[in-house]
């Protein structure tokens, strides 16, 4: 990461956005003021490890609504594949287009990462949870698909019998 890139953390308040999802309507993360959201970067839409955490929160979504939630996934793909793979995954969330990688920046989501041990700048799998007020309250950097929900649940106190 070099001194240019931005880092957020708990207490910053989040960077506003519109972006489109996936069907092309604009949405704002204005849109949840006096909600929590949980927001999501991956790198790229109907890949493995994408596919695996989609598909964990798609699985978990209700649980988290209940606990208060909405889940946003972000990426830089284009409208029509995130439309394949929302219809394919039976995805159950809104799935937003970053193609310029603005939003990715200012969450620092977007920069130099070990990919199989060389660095390449790409998207970094990144996690904010967003309190009603737009504060970040909780800002994970370099998470694994694998376990993510779970391990998220975990930080977040939310029973995973709900």
């Amino acid at each position: 990461m070099s001194e240019t890139e931005i880092r957020l953390d708990k207490g910053d308040v989040a960077p506003s956005f519109t972006l489109s999802n996936q069907d092309g309507d604009e949405v704002s993360l204005a849109d949840y003021q006096g909600k929590k959201v949980i927001l999501y970067f991956y790198p790229a839409a109907s890949t493995p490890g994408c596919t695996t955490q989609a598909c964990d929160f798609r699985d978990n979504v209700n649980s988290l609504a209940s606990a208060g939630y909405q889940v946003l996934g972000l990426s830089k793909d284009d409208l029509p594949a995130l439309q394949k793979f929302k219809s394919k995954q039976a995805i159950n969330f809104p799935l937003l287009s970053d193609p310029e990688r603005e939003v990715h920046v200012a969450y620092g989501a977007y920069g130099l990462k070990s990919l199989y041990g060389k660095l390449i700048q790409g998207t970094r799998r990144s996690t904010f949870v967003i309190d009603e007020d737009g504060v970040i309250q909780l800002a994970l950097y370099n998470v694994k698909a694998t376990g993510h929900v779970a391990m998220l649940r975990k930080k977040l106190g939310i029973d995973t019998a709900a």
